[in-house]
């Protein structure tokens, strides 16, 4: 007995498959969220996590910044550039080299961003709503999957 040409056809999907799919369909409407909220603030998403890898990694360099938002030094010259318009970055030189621009948030943009972190790390609706034992439960599954892609 089959059940029809399109169902035979096609692979049968895993559960890892499946569940991957779950997680990236959340993560797609998070990006929306993230949008919207970089948005409230006016600034744009790259300016977002400029600001996010300053403030968890202190004073750094452009090249260094560059690295972190996995973009080019050129790139990162521009986003800087607005965030330091607003009173948010500062450039200075580098005690070690003078050549070296090391950027530093002020403490304006040590206080944006704090603000903007606490707005993204509230869970999403979709998530709040699980049970407590679900919510651990998705924690402790996702942990193990970071912990195995760090390896």
């Amino acid at each position: 007995m089959t059940t029809g040409t399109a169902s035979a056809s096609r692979p049968r999907r895993t559960v890892a498959a499946e569940a991957w799919e779950q997680l990236m369909q959340l993560l797609q409407g998070q990006r929306r969220r993230f949008m919207a909220i970089a948005q409230e603030f006016e600034l744009a998403p790259q300016q977002v996590m400029a600001m996010k890898a300053l403030g968890l990694h202190g004073p750094m360099p452009m090249s260094e910044l560059a690295g972190a938002l996995d973009c080019d030094t050129s790139n990162v010259t521009g986003i800087v550039d607005r965030l330091e318009e607003r009173g948010l970055v500062v450039r200075g030189s580098a005690p070690h080299d003078r050549r070296v621009k090391l950027l530093s948030l002020t403490d304006r943009g040590a206080s944006l961003g704090k603000e903007i972190g606490t707005r993204l790390s509230e869970p999403p609706p979709s998530i709040a709503a699980l049970s407590a034992a679900d919510q651990r439960a998705l924690r402790d599954i996702l942990r193990r999957g970071a912990e195995r892609a760090s390896r």
